[in-house]
């Protein structure tokens, strides 16, 4: 795996921030979190499912603290409304193209299903999380090519080490004009009890051509991409291990618009804009022996460490998922350039 040091944005010299990065730099430095993909390129297909397990035990009857900010709501996720009203996870999160949603809320019922005999029996229904960007530009979304089986491949390869760029529902995907895809960042803070870790996970299809900002003042635009409106989409996963409740996890994810303000983003009417934040913190059980938990917070006037590792992460993140992801032929022979591309031209 690249050292923090090697990570493409910092191998290039761009730097978000001046936090610590953790050992991988990846979302994966918050213990427990793994990330799986699948992806789908041949033919048409430029797709894929993009799986996001927050511990490794039963989700369901151990569920976390989450909160979401819809940023822009230009999009067509699954499960936030939820979300937002218990202030709990209790699916993986899954990533994926506009069309796939529904596949995606099908494997992930049907994973609990196979884990909780009894959910929507006796236990109560199940509300995964799905969350979309189009990339029908360089994909044939009308295909619907990806299935269920394509979701349970991207959740049993989800492991610690995991890919960045154009892979699994980074495959398509576009940002600036650029090529986008998956990209993942983290940072490291202390607090009294010891060191502790957010990072981030984002699906870049976002952005207008020119408008990019790297952290250094330069403005790439790529020479083949045509002034277009703002309809893209990004979608931001925080993780954590700070004990939190969701409402200071809805606040966090809400500073991962500082991030992509840090790029040039302004969230045009069109774009799907979403961030979610969970903590890994404590497990909230789904069958509790008394009427009362207790829980760990942190003070409120502790929290903007998080809000700054939220909006470095995610600028971070998105870069690296731009650099990592090389130039693409698509659909319809449509093609895009890569950032890093751009940057090599530009060192020589």
């Amino acid at each position: 795996m690249l050292s923090p040091s090697a990570s493409p944005a910092r191998a290039h010299g761009l730097l978000c921030g001046d936090l610590q990065p953790g050992p991988s730099n990846l979302i994966t430095d918050v213990a427990g979190v793994t990330v799986g993909h699948r992806t789908l390129q041949e033919g048409d297909f430029r797709t894929g499912f993009t799986a996001i397990l927050p511990h490794a035990g039963n989700l369901f009857l151990e569920k976390l603290s989450a909160g979401a900010d819809v940023i822009n709501g230009f999009g067509k996720s699954a499960g936030l409304v939820q979300v937002e009203e218990l202030g709990t996870l209790e699916t993986p999160i899954l990533l994926t193209n506009t069309f796939a949603v529904g596949t995606g809320i099908n494997a992930l019922i049907r994973r609990e299903l196979s884990i909780n005999p009894d959910v929507d029996r006796s236990g109560g229904t199940v509300n995964p999380v799905v969350m979309e960007c189009n990339d029908g530009y360089l994909s044939d979304i009308n295909a619907m090519a990806l299935s269920e089986a394509d979701a349970f491949a991207a959740l049993e390869a989800a492991a610690s080490d995991f890919e960045q760029g154009s892979v699994g529902a980074g495959t398509g995907i576009s940002a600036f004009g650029f090529k986008g895809g998956i990209g993942s960042a983290s940072r490291v803070f202390a607090f009294d009890r010891g060191e502790f870790t957010l990072g981030a996970l984002v699906q870049a299809n976002f952005g207008k051509p020119g408008d990019l900002t790297l952290p250094d003042g330069r403005k790439p635009r790529p020479s083949e991409a045509a002034q277009t409106l703002e309809r893209g989409s990004v979608i931001v996963v925080l993780a954590t291990d700070v004990p939190l409740e969701s409402r200071q996890l809805k606040r966090i994810a809400r500073r991962a618009a500082a991030g992509l303000g840090r790029l040039g983003a302004y969230y045009g009417n069109g774009s799907g804009d979403i961030a979610l934040a969970f903590s890994t913190a404590q497990r909230i059980p789904h069958f509790a022996e008394g009427d009362f938990i207790v829980r760990d917070v942190l003070r409120e006037d502790g929290i903007d460490i998080l809000f700054k590792a939220a909006a470095e992460t995610t600028q971070e993140a998105v870069l690296n998922a731009m650099i990592a992801s090389p130039a693409m032929d698509g659909f319809k022979g449509r093609s895009r350039s890569s950032l890093a591309d751009w940057l090599n031209a530009e060192r020589a």
